[in-house]
């Protein structure tokens, strides 16, 4: 988090400092740096410039309009799971056919709305999924790109929620049923298979995963050209681990040179569906301390920010590193719980942590926020969401506005 560094004792996001932002916005609020969401990128095409490398960004780890046209304005495709987010991602001037479809339950309207804005690629997940795709496709007079996604059950070492190529978990297709299903696909006048497409969860730090899968997905590649079935693209993903606390993940570069020998035998085209790497440490939970609680076992920092606004810490018990925004350097230093105002035991940022001491009314920062935060963000209790920020340089701009009260009650009766 490079961006977000320290001007004296204060902590700033770029060339603008955070205290300043929340006298001017209030908070809860989302910070963003451009600067960093823009070095990400660069160091994902400057590693992939030598290969076919097609880079489409997963906008559900930040689905904001303002991100998105960053990477529309590079050239970078979408990743995307929901009509919703092809709404979004057309509205951000993203081209159509740079989107990938994922997804285990695409409905009829999603398949329509896609086919008719003209997107790349569907990740198809099962063979009913295959079959409505095809009489959609038929019913409009028009050819469907697929790939079909397969579940090499490889157990890449995430979270159990956020693993999904274990034969246990809901997504793709038995490896063993592949062949067949694109024989069958093949077979279908409204259906072009043109691609094969893994996915192995997130966040992931080793490189092993991605090997196996890639040898894998060869051996398949290689017995569908057999069969006639000439697919050209092989999606390998995303998942892409970064650094939250102490991990060490590995750097696009060591990833392109996994794909570099697949790419000269195999002479195909990749997709890679990066979303965490490009935004996750680009962004900060800015908060600030409503009260200070003190009981005979506990301190508790109550902050203005819950788990409706950073959900990760109790659903995946995922660590964010908690900082003042004022970091005084005599400051004494005691062990605290950064919890929220929602009704829920679970409503922590952290537990048993230790922090240098705030009082009542001083702005913490939640770090390495800038994926699967605001995106996953609830008006659970009826809280509205909070505003986000994007600063580039000495300046900002709200890129979303904080919800009001009338905007919980948009659209009831």
């Amino acid at each position: 988090m490079n961006n977000f560094h320290l001007v004296g004792e204060e902590l700033w996001c770029e060339n603008v400092a955070l205290p300043s932002i929340a006298r001017d916005v209030g908070t809860p609020a989302y910070i963003y740096s451009k600067a960093s969401i823009v070095n990400n990128l660069e160091l994902l095409m400057g590693a992939f410039e030598s290969l076919n490398v097609q880079i489409c960004f997963s906008v559900k780890s930040n689905s904001n309009l303002s991100i998105l046209r960053l990477m529309a304005d590079r050239g970078i495709g979408a990743d995307i799971v929901s009509g919703g987010e092809l709404f979004r991602a057309l509205k951000a001037g993203i081209d159509p056919k740079k989107i990938v479809y994922s997804g285990v339950g695409k409905t009829a309207p999603e398949i329509h709305y896609a086919l008719k804005s003209g997107i790349g690629i569907f990740n198809v997940e099962s063979e009913a999924e295959l079959h409505a795709i095809s009489d959609i496709a038929k019913a409009m007079d028009t050819i469907a790109s697929i790939s079909l996604r397969v579940n090499p059950d490889i157990d890449a070492k995430t979270h159990a929620f956020t693993t999904t190529a274990k034969k246990e978990n809901k997504f793709g297709l038995p490896l063993c049923a592949a062949a067949d299903l694109y024989a069958a696909a093949h077979s279908l006048p409204h259906i072009s298979p043109v691609g094969i497409d893994v996915h192995l969860g997130s966040p992931i730090l080793s490189l092993d995963p991605y090997r196996r899968a890639l040898e894998l997905l060869s051996d398949l590649y290689g017995r569908l050209h057999a069969m006639g079935i000439k697919v050209h693209t092989i999606d390998i993903g995303g998942g892409f681990g970064i650094v939250y606390k102490d991990e060490t993940p590995f750097t696009p570069i060591q990833f392109a040179a996994i794909l570099a020998p697949y790419a000269e035998r195999l002479k195909c085209n990749f997709v890679v569906e990066p979303g965490r790497f490009v935004v996750g440490n680009a962004g900060v939970l800015l908060t600030t301390v409503t009260y200070v609680k003190k009981t005979p076992s506990k301190l508790f920092y109550i902050c203005d920010a819950g788990m409706n606004d950073l959900i990760r810490p109790p659903l995946y018990d995922a660590y964010h590193a908690v900082v003042p925004v004022m970091q005084r350097k005599a400051a004494d230093q005691t062990i605290a719980d950064i919890v929220g105002p929602v009704c829920e035991s679970s409503d922590f940022f952290g537990k048993h942590r230790t922090i240098d001491r705030v009082a009542q009314g001083e702005l913490l920062a939640v770090r390495s926020a800038g994926a699967y935060g605001f995106s996953m963000a609830s008006n659970y209790n009826s809280r509205p969401r909070p505003c986000e920020i994007l600063v580039d340089g000495s300046s900002y701009s709200v890129i979303r506005k904080r919800e009001s009260y009338d905007d919980l009650i948009r659209g009831e009766a």
